[in-house]
C-alpha cells in the first residue's frame, strides 16, 4: 500500500508540485531511493544524492528546483525534522497485534479493558486493572493489580507495569521498560558511613561494620498524558508519595528515574540519564545523554544540560549547563580551554623554575 504525493502533502500541511497522483510506498535517503520511494532531501546538501539515486519524487527545501533535479514531483517543507515526524507517522505500520484478547493471554476477571483493546499472547493483566479504549498491548507484557492506563496506549513487548501505577492517555512504552518497581531505599540501624561523610565532607572517625535495612515503597508511579518511556528504562515507585512524570515528557532508553522523583511537563530525558531519589525536575527540561542528577535537589524550568553533565546542586531556571560538576556552559568551555593549555603551562613553569634555580646558584 502506498500514498500519493497529494495525500502526503495534505497530511503534512505542505505545498507540493508536479505529478501529485504519483504513488510512493516508503521513504528513503536520496542515494538509495528507487522509483517507488519518496527521497528525503530537505536540505540543499543532499541534492547531489538525488542524481545518484532513482527517485521520482522527493521532499525538498522551499524554493528547490525540483525539475532541475530530475524529479516528477516534490513536497516542500520549511522545517525538515518536523516534517519527518509527520511522514514517519504516515509510513509506520505499527506493531501487528490482533484485535481482541489473544487466547494465550491471562486477564483477571475483575480487570476492565476498553473498547477496541488488542492484547497479545502471554500478556498478564492483574486484578482490578483498568485500561482505556484503543489500547494495544504486545506479547509478554505484565500489568499488575490496580494499575490504571488511559486511552490509546501502546505497550510493547516485555514491558512491566507495577501495582497501582496510574498512566494517562496516549502512553507509549517501549520493550523491556519497568514502571513501578520498588525504590532503592535502605537505612542502617546506626549512622552509616555515607551519612557521616555527607556531614564531614570526607572525614571518618572510624570504619564500622554496617548492615542495611530495607525501606519498603508504599507509593506508586503517576504518569501524565502523551508520555513515552524508552526500552529498558525504569521508573521506581515512591516511598510514601508517588513518583510523578508530567504530561508530554519523553524518556529515552536506559533511563533511571528514582523513587519520589517529580519530573515536570514536556521534558526530554536522553539515554542513560539517572535521576536520584526525591529530586524535582521542572518543566521543559532537557537532560542530554548520561546526565546524572543527585538526590534531593531541584532542576528549574527550561534547564538544558549537555551530555555527561553531573548536576550536584540546584540548577536555576533557564540555565544551560555542562560538565562535572555542572556549571554554566560558557564557563565549562573556558575550563576545557584552560585544561588543554595545562601541558604547555607546566612546561613553561618548569623552564622558569630552572631559570630561577640557576640565578640562585650564581648569586
Amino acid at each position: 500500500m502506498g500514498h500519493t504525493i497529494r495525500e502526503i502533502a495534505a497530511a503534512l500541511g505542505a505545498e507540493a508540485d508536479g505529478n501529485l497522483e504519483l504513488v510512493v510506498t516508503h521513504a528513503a535517503e536520496p542515494v538509495a531511493a528507487g522509483g517507488d520511494a519518496l527521497a528525503l532531501a530537505m536540505d540543499p546538501r543532499y541534492a547531489e544524492g538525488l542524481a545518484r539515486g532513482d527517485a521520482r519524487a522527493a521532499m525538498l527545501w522551499p524554493g528547490a528546483d525540483w525539475r532541475g533535479l530530475g524529479l516528477e514531483a516534490a513536497i516542500f517543507v520549511p522545517r525538515g525534522r518536523l516534517a519527518m515526524a509527520g511522514l514517519s507517522r504516515i509510513f509506520d505500520p505499527g506493531p501487528q497485534i490482533a484485535p481482541g484478547v489473544h487466547p494465550m493471554a491471562l486477564v483477571d476477571p475483575s480487570a476492565g479493558l476498553g473498547e477496541g483493546a488488542a492484547v497479545g499472547p502471554f500478556v498478564t493483566i492483574g486484578a482490578g486493572v483498568r485500561i482505556g479504549p484503543g489500547a494495544r498491548i504486545a506479547s509478554h507484557v505484565s500489568i499488575a493489580e490496580g494499575a490504571e492506563i488511559g486511552n490509546d496506549a501502546l505497550i510493547l513487548q516485555g514491558a512491566r507495569i507495577g501495582a497501582r501505577v496510574r498512566i494517562g492517555d496516549r502512553f507509549i512504552c517501549q520493550p523491556g521498560a519497568v514502571i513501578g518497581a520498588d525504590g532503592f531505599s535502605f537505612v542502617t540501624p546506626e549512622k552509616s558511613g555515607v551519612e557521616e561523610i555527607r556531614e564531614t565532607l570526607g572525614d571518618r572517625e572510624e570504619i564500622r561494620q554496617q548492615s542495611w535495612v530495607r525501606i519498603h515503597s508504599l507509593g506508586s508511579v503517576r504518569i501524565g498524558d502523551d508520555v513515552e518511556v524508552g526500552a529498558n528504562s525504569t521508573i521506581d515507585r515512591g516511598t510514601i508519595r508517588d513518583t510523578v512524570v508530567g504530561n508530554g515528557t519523553k524518556i529515552d532508553n536506559l533511563v533511571q528515574v528514582g523513587h519520589n522523583v517529580q519530573v515536570g511537563q514536556d521534558c526530554l530525558l536522553c539515554g542513560q540519564v539517572g535521576i536520584a531519589g526525591s529530586s524535582r525536575i521542572g518543566n521543559r527540561v532537557v537532560l542530554g545523554g548520561q546526565v546524572g542528577v543527585s538526590d534531593n535537589i531541584f532542576v528549574g524550568d527550561d534547564v538544558i544540560a549537555g551530555g555527561s553533565t553531573k548536576i550536584r546542586t540546584n540548577a536555576p531556571a533557564g540555565r544551560v549547563i555542562l560538565g562535572d560538576p555542572a556549571v554554566k556552559m560558557e564557563t565549562q568551555i573556558e575550563i576545557q580551554k584552560a585544561m588543554r593549555r595545562l601541558p604547555r603551562l607546566a612546561a613553561t613553569v618548569a623552564e622558569l623554575q630552572k631559570a630561577v634555580s640557576k640565578t640562585g646558584q650564581s648569586g
